[in-house]
């Protein structure tokens, strides 16, 4: 018996999918910030991939390289060999992103992943430090991996992994306690040899919680969680797998603290087009590898080198983006404020082009995504009880697509207060 093409998903496809639950069509292409489905049916995307698709579906200007390289034969799979491609990306990388901001990091391939790249991490700040602990955040996402797992918050997340996740300590993240100091406690346990802390070998934060629930910590309270890391000689590791890259404006998000991690993952947008890749910086110093110590099939993704060199260059080798970017992130900022503020039990919070409407009744969240969808948006819900609906459009969405997509969400909202 053949399967029927319109429930092969459902027969033949784990149980394991999520995003298909929440958006009951199957699509068929895309360009911009644009999907459509095979019934001819278009939705405006402020989902991008989970922030993969910073520059859009099929950018023009990606993808005609992409195809040209293809077209030449050029290496698609290569380890960790020495390529064109690659030596090309790390060039641009250096040029454009690295001097500019006075960072002397090592670049290190681990993996396709933003898991990957925290593994690496996790693992890096292990070796060199000869220490085990990591402390993490209330609320942080870092990957499904089981190190990843490990300094993740959510408790449903962390039952899947199926063994005791160790070794990792997790302190209040910026707001957690409603204080206006937040690292007390983390202090206090670090100099107090009767805490029954053990000296950490790291430190794991995101600037911006998005998975967490679009939590935004303060520039002053990053740049005392790099005081005190330094002071103690505790490495700190940012996550920027989804707000790198432009996400909250600036190329790195903790640009905006004037901080400089020992170690950075980056991965999702930063392959440009939705390719596979991550990557590790570390202080050069920490650069304690030995040959092959760490490695994996897909570190040598050519064809996403060549999207991500080709990013750089179009989108960094000046400000425009991220002046865009923030100017866009503040409009949609202040027309969710209004929003927020003609409906009790609402709040909003973000940063750049990373945004949140908070319900207090976490129910209406997931309603409010669900009749976005069926009026042409696609956004999903974040935070520990799926109590925000999280905004994330292509940094290149456009003024018009941005008023079109406030304003299903306006209605969405409505319709879901109103009971409709």
């Amino acid at each position: 018996m053949t399967i029927a093409e319109s429930t092969v998903f459902e027969t033949l496809e784990s149980n394991v999918r999520g995003y298909c639950r929440s958006w009951p069509t199957v699509f068929d292409t895309a360009r911009g910030a644009w999907l459509t489905d095979e019934n001819g049916k278009d939705y405006l995307d402020f989902f991008a991939g989970a922030g993969t698709l910073n520059y859009g579906h099929n950018n023009p200007v990606l993808k005609q390289a992409l195809l040209d390289y293809l077209i030449g034969d050029g290496i698609t799979h290569g380890l960790d060999m020495s390529t064109v491609a690659k030596r090309r990306l790390l060039e641009s990388f250096r040029d454009l992103i690295l001097t500019p901001r006075g960072l002397d990091y090592k670049v290190q391939f681990p993996g396709p992943t933003g898991a990957n790249a925290v593994e690496a991490a996790l693992k890096l700040a292990r070796k060199v430090t000869g220490r085990t602990t990591v402390l993490n955040f209330t609320n942080a996402f870092h990957g499904m991996t089981l190190g990843a797992l490990s300094v993740t918050g959510n408790a449903a997340k962390r039952a899947g992994a199926g063994v005791p996740l160790v070794h990792a300590t997790p302190m209040p993240y910026d707001g957690y306690l409603e204080e206006p100091e937040d690292l007390s406690w983390m202090r206090r346990a670090l100099d107090d040899s009767s805490s029954g802390l053990d000296k950490p070998a790291a430190v794991i934060v995101e600037t911006v919680q998005g998975e967490g629930g679009v939590n935004v910590a303060r520039a002053e309270w990053l740049r005392q969680l790099a005081e005190l890391c330094a002071v103690r000689g505790i490495l700190l590791i940012v996550d920027d797998v989804q707000m790198g890259c432009g996400r909250t404006g600036p190329f790195f998000s903790f640009e905006i603290a004037g901080i400089t991690p020992d170690i950075v993952t980056l991965s999702k947008s930063i392959g440009g087009y939705g390719l596979p890749m991550a990557l590790v910086l570390m202080r050069r110093e920490l650069d304690q590898w030995a040959p092959g110590e760490h490695n994996g099939t897909f570190r040598g993704n050519n064809a996403a080198f060549v999207t991500a060199e080709v990013a750089l260059r179009h989108y960094w080798s000046d400000d425009r983006l991220e002046t865009a970017t923030l100017a866009k992130g503040e409009r949609v900022h202040r027309h969710l404020a209004t929003l927020a503020a003609a409906h009790t039990g609402v709040s909003t919070r973000g940063r750049g082009l990373v945004q949140g409407l908070v319900f207090e009744d976490a129910s209406q969240a997931t309603k409010v995504c669900r009749v976005a969808f069926e009026h042409g948006l696609l956004v999903e819900t974040s935070g520990s009880c799926d109590e925000v609906v999280k905004l994330l459009p292509p940094l290149t969405v456009t003024d018009d697509e941005i008023t079109h997509g406030l304003g299903i969400l306006t209605r969405a909202v409505d319709i879901v207060r109103d009971g409709l």
